[in-house]
């Protein structure tokens, strides 16, 4: 199994020492290395990435600023020389911090506990329930979950959205919620789920999917965030 990672980092020394260990290490893949913060968050918006070492000093725009302003799925691993920042790691839930200077041996084991992990997240994914069943009107309708784009309710019905159908079900959000992993489509709103997967953006209070502006209620927030960090 291949992890794919970048290298946030405005030494030049650390850059060097951090590229020459990751080459080192076959399962890992070097897709870029960057100086900045916001050079490194342009390259996350295009293309998926499984790990950053993130350098904490970075100028205008540090390695835990880019954590608490954006949305980053990656793992991370803090690289710094300064260890004060060790509790605010722990805070932002990164898999390790390391010190420089930091040796190969110390570096092998951040990025073992990191290729487990990874390991585990994509084992949960293949294990993961791939559609359901849904009641309307004399039938049972098979929806298959990777499509679904959002569910909207609409009095004493839901009407599930997806990439081929919209079909209307008398089933309750909660029956929903118990058969549908919220990683895959959670609850935002006593009228909204909406899938992970299909969000554009979000600003403020609002998601965006395609035309449709969904409202994040207070009630479901912190969840909602919780799970999309």
């Amino acid at each position: 199994m291949k992890i794919s990672c970048i290298i946030v980092e405005d030494e030049p020394l650390a850059q060097e020492r951090a590229k020459d260990y990751v080459n080192k290490i076959p399962f890992l893949e070097l897709l870029g290395v960057f100086d900045n913060a916001l050079e490194a968050l342009g390259f996350l918006k295009k293309t998926t990435v499984d790990l950053l070492f993130l350098d904490i000093n970075l100028g205008n725009f540090s390695g835990i600023q880019l954590l608490e302003n954006t949305t980053i799925t990656s793992q991370v691993i803090f690289t710094t020389a300064y260890q004060e920042y060790a509790l605010k790691g722990y805070e932002l839930q990164v898999a390790d911090y390391l010190l420089k200077p930091y040796t190969f041996e110390r570096f092998v084991q951040a990025v073992s506990r990191v290729q487990e992990l990874v390991g585990n997240k994509q084992e949960s994914l293949t294990n993961q329930k791939k559609f359901i069943f849904v009641k309307t009107e004399y039938r049972l309708e098979k929806i298959n979950l990777e499509e679904i784009i959002y569910i909207e309710g609409m009095d004493d019905y839901r009407q599930i959205h997806t990439t081929t159908k919209k079909i209307m079900t008398l089933q309750t959000f909660t029956d929903l919620e118990k058969e549908i992993p919220s990683n895959i489509v959670c609850r935002v709103h006593k009228s909204y789920m909406v899938a992970i997967g299909h969000i554009e953006s979000i600003e403020k209070d609002r998601i965006k999917i395609g035309n449709k502006l969904i409202p994040i209620s207070d009630s479901y927030r912190k969840d909602f965030f919780d799970l999309i960090k």
